[in-house]
C-alpha cells in the first residue's frame, strides 16, 4: 500500500485508524518508538497520541541532537568562549542549552561578554572567519547524519582556502550505534520503531535494516506529515500482528534505499567513526564522527588541545530518561514546576525538537 492510499482523500482517516485498532488488538500493548526530533514535534503538534489506540504507546528516543549532547560537552564549549580572540558560532538551540549549572549557556556567556553568534549555517561560520581574520572562529557542529555533509563540506572549503583562523568543534552522532545500544540496554521495552526521513535520506533506507535482521524489531522510515506517521504506525502494527518484522520505506518520495553517495562521500573523505559520549546513554563505540588527521588544523579539539571534564547533571533534571523512553517528560519532578521553556532545566525543555518542549506545549 501507498500513502496516497490513505490520504488522497480525509475520509479514507477513518479507515486507516481503524486498520491500526484492529492489528493492535491482535498484538496487545505495543510500544513504538520515534527517533527523530522533528518526528517528535510532528507527533505532539498533530496530536496523533489522542486519536490512536489506548494501547499503542508512542515514546520519544534520542532523536534531538541537541539533547544528547552531554554536559561536560557544554561546560568545555562554555569555558573555551571565554579565550581571548575566540568566536563561537553555532545553531540558535545549541546557545541555550545549559551546562552543568543551570541557566549557564552560551547565551548567558554573551550576555557577560563572551563572543557568541547564531548561524544558519556551517558556511555562514567560515563567512565570518573570512571576514575576521584576527579572530579564532569555531563552529559547534553539532547533529546526526543529517547534517554532518555540510559540516564536511565546510572544512574542505576551509583547507581549499587556506582559512586559519577557522575550525570546528565536532559533536556529530551517528544513529545506528545508538539505536543498538539503546536495544541491547537492561530496560529496553519497545516493539518497533518510527525511523528518521532526514537521516535516512543521506545514509539510505537501508541504513536501517539491521532492525529486522539483527533483532528482529521492524522499522519503517517515514515522512513528517501527521498522515506520513499515522500509515507508518500502520505498517509497525501491521508488520507486529503478523510476525513479519521488516525495514519499510514509507518516504518514498524522498528516499531512497541506498541513500545519497555523494553526501555520504563527502563524510567519509573529511570523519571517521569515533566513540562518543551521549546524555542518557554514555560512551557508545563508533558513535560519533571525529574528523581525520588530514584536516586536524581545523580541527578544535587538536587546535586548542580541548578535554571535557567529568560529567555532571544539574540535580533533579530527568533528561536522560527522557531520551532513553523509560520516562515521559510529565514524570519528571521539574516538569511544568521549575522547568519551563522560559526558564529550562535541561535541554529537552530548550531544543525546538525536544520531547519536553514538545509535551509543555501541546501537551
Amino acid at each position: 500500500m501507498l500513502y496516497d492510499s490513505y490520504f488522497k482523500n480525509p475520509k479514507d482517516v477513518p479507515l486507516l485508524l481503524g486498520k491500526i485498532r484492529e492489528y493492535s488488538d491482535q498484538t496487545g500493548p505495543v510500544r513504538l518508538m520515534e527517533i527523530c526530533g522533528t518526528h517528535t514535534m510532528s507527533i505532539a503538534r498533530s496530536g496523533i497520541r489522542s486519536v490512536l489506540p489506548e494501547n499503542v504507546q508512542l515514546l520519544s528516543g534520542p532523536g534531538c541532537p541537541v539533547c544528547v549532547t552531554p554536559s561536560n560537552m557544554i561546560d568545555m564549549v562554555l569555558d573555551l568562549s571565554q579565550r581571548s580572540g575566540v568566536l563561537i558560532t553555532s545553531y540558535g538551540d545549541l546557545l541555550r542549552v545549559p551546562g552543568s549549572s543551570q541557566g549557564d549557556s552560551l547565551l548567558a556567556r554573551r550576555a557577560d561578554g563572551g563572543k557568541v553568534e547564531s548561524v544558519y549555517s556551517p558556511m555562514d561560520a567560515l563567512k565570518i572567519a573570512e571576514e575576521r581574520p584576527d579572530t579564532e572562529v569555531i563552529f559547534l557542529g553539532v547533529g546526526f547524519e543529517t547534517t554532518a555533509p555540510g559540516t564536511a563540506a565546510c572544512i574542505l572549503e576551509a583547507a581549499a582556502r587556506g582559512l586559519k583562523n577557522f575550525s570546528v568543534l565536532c559533536l556529530l552522532k551517528r544513529t545506528e550505534p545508538a539505536i543498538r545500544s539503546l536495544i541491547e540496554s537492561d530496560d529496553f521495552a519497545v516493539n518497533g520503531f518510527l525511523c528518521p526521513g532526514h537521516v535516512a535520506a543521506i545514509i539510505g533506507a537501508d541504513g536501517f535494516s539491521f532492525l529486522p535482521e539483527d533483532y528482529r524489531l521492524p522499522g519503517v522510515v517515514s515522512g513528517f506529515e501527521p498522515g506520513d506517521l499515522l500509515y507508518s504506525i500502520l505498517e509497525l502494527t501491521e508488520m507486529l500482528a503478523q510476525g513479519t518484522p521488516e525495514l519499510k520505506n514509507e518516504y518514498t518520495r524522498l528516499v531512497r534505499q541506498k541513500g545519497n553517495p555523494a553526501a555520504t562521500a563527502l563524510m567519509e573523505q573529511v570523519f571517521y567513526p569515533a566513540g562518543s559520549d551521549w546524555r542518557g546513554l554514555g560512551q557508545i563505540p563508533d558513535s560519533g564522527y571525529a574528523i581525520r588527521n588530514e584536516y586536524a588544523q581545523w580541527d578544535a579539539m587538536k587546535k586548542f588541545s580541548l578535554s571535557p571534564a567529568e560529567e555532571k547533571e544539574i540535580p533533579g533534571c530527568r533528561c536522560a530518561q527522557v531520551i532513553r523512553g523509560v520516562m515521559r517528560p510529565a514524570e519528571c519532578p521539574l516538569f511544568k514546576k521549575v522547568c519551563s521553556p522560559d526558564n529550562p532545566v535541561g535541554p529537552c525543555m530548550v531544543s525546538g525538537e525536544g520531547a519536553c518542549a514538545a509535551a509543555y506545549q501541546y501537551g
